[in-house]
């Protein structure tokens, strides 16, 4: 079925001629219809946008013109991110009928270069911590993460090729390691968050959630860049991701972080990061143990207490005005950033700025950090999403991060490891994943 063929697979048989970009929608839509009543990874879907699309692009392909590596791939947008005309809920009844009037940035970008814009992804409300509907595709009785819930699960069971997160704390990063798919969280700042429903302005990133390095890669290339309309976006222009794909693969030199990290993280996850640096080695990479900066202690309450700030102010009005409709999650953590002193707020400001700083120190003899990507494998139950501890240093730090899956637990859910780059190495972290991603060699799916 074409909805089993990764991103950059389709893309090659489109382009050749071999599949039809209407082909392709079906077969994701026939896999959507035989498992959204359990998996609930949708909230929206736009057949009738996309059916449009892809008889356009393909009228497109037969006159000559292809758009680039996307033409003809239908995408899931996390339900946070604008879609014009489509409607963007936020996960909150207090947008259940919000229909915006323009594309974020990120979702034009996608249409330019030529992607199907399949639908709406589930998230948590408002990309915080009420756990949303979505199962996770390997075992339905456990939790896919959040806040991208949707868009991990949708991809992890093949019912797109690839579908954008967002991430403040640990909402690519974790659900991509839970769903065994790849999650790339690029530097803060280097993707546009204009027309995203905000969590923490100075926390929030936008990202691919992708079945390999290689398509992550793809959809990262098309979403990457510079945006007059986006005050925190940054004007440094974007080189091509895409030539390392077609280099020869070359071994990174890798700086496990022990401290902490392999510290708090459970008997899977440690088995699962030691096979990683097994595999790593045996391939000819370099592994060496690194260690955090002083003050990292104090990394994760800074960055709650930001968060928690930001996202008060954000929802300040709307939650003056009607706090019944907010979960009782998110209800709890604008109630605390309301309280928050600005003394607070200001230490918290200058903490990060000067731990973003300090980080460079540990990319001095490596060219990648190494963690577990989560502490432990996907929690049972439904009431959380999971922690996302070993995630929010790198959010914190704005550092470009990508999660891989290693294998499967014993209990049978996907673990996984995380890479970090330092800033606006993207290029490096890619390269260096894909390498990665060879070495460790996993191809599971869940047998849904």
């Amino acid at each position: 079925m074409p909805n089993t063929l990764t991103l950059s697979e389709a893309s090659r048989q489109i382009r050749a001629g071999d599949l039809a970009p209407m082909d392709l929608l079906h077969a994701c839509l026939d896999r959507i219809d035989a498992l959204e009543d359990r998996v609930h990874a949708w909230v929206t879907l736009d057949c009738e946008g996309a059916v449009a699309s892809a008889r356009a692009l393909q009228e497109e392909l037969r006159s000559g013109h292809w758009r680039g590596p996307l033409h003809g791939i239908p995408i899931g947008i996390k339900d946070i991110i604008y879609t014009q005309g489509l409607r963007t809920t936020g996960g909150s009844r207090l947008l259940r009928d919000f229909v915006p009037d323009y594309d974020a940035t990120v979702v034009a970008r996608l249409r330019e270069a030529g992607a199907i814009i399949l639908g709406k992804t589930v998230t948590t409300e408002f990309a915080c911590f009420d756990p949303a509907e979505t199962r996770n595709p390997w075992n339905l009785d456990h939790t896919p993460g959040g806040s991208s819930s949707g868009s991990a699960a949708a991809v992890a069971c093949r019912m797109c090729p690839a579908a954008l997160g967002s991430q403040t704390g640990g909402s690519i990063s974790r659900p991509a390691a839970y769903c065994g798919v790849v999650g790339v969280k690029p530097t803060y700042g280097r993707v546009s968050v204009r027309g995203v429903l905000q969590v923490s302005f100075s926390l929030d990133h936008v990202g691919p959630l992708a079945r390999s390095v290689t398509d992550a890669t793809l959809v990262l290339q098309a979403i990457a860049g510079p945006d007059a309309g986006d005050p925190l976006c940054l004007d440094v222009p974007v080189g091509d991701y895409t030539e390392s794909l077609a280099k020869p693969l070359k071994p990174p030199r890798v700086g496990l972080v022990r401290t902490y990290f392999m510290e708090q993280a459970d008997a899977d996850m440690q088995d699962a990061t030691n096979r990683a640096i097994d595999a790593f080695r045996s391939h000819g990479a370099k592994v060496i143990e690194v260690c955090l900066p002083e003050r990292f202690d104090e990394v994760h309450r800074m960055h709650r207490l930001m968060m928690y700030a930001e996202a008060a102010a954000y929802h300040a009005d709307r939650f003056g005005r009607r706090r019944g409709d907010f979960g009782p999650d998110i209800r709890a953590l604008i109630k605390e950033g309301l309280l928050l002193p600005a003394v607070a707020y200001a230490d918290a400001r200058y903490h990060q700025l000067a731990f973003r700083s300090k980080m460079r120190a540990a990319f001095a003899k490596v060219d990648l950090l190494l963690t577990p990507a989560t502490p432990a494998p996907a929690p049972a139950g439904l009431e959380s999403t999971g922690d996302p501890a070993f995630n929010a240093p790198w959010s914190y730090a704005g550092l470009p991060t990508g999660t891989l899956p290693v294998g499967v637990s014993a209990g049978g859910l996907p673990t996984g490891v995380q890479l970090i780059a330092p800033h606006l190495a993207e290029a490096d972290l890619l390269a260096g994943a894909r390498w990665c991603e060879a070495a460790l060699g996993f191809d599971g799916a869940p047998q849904i």
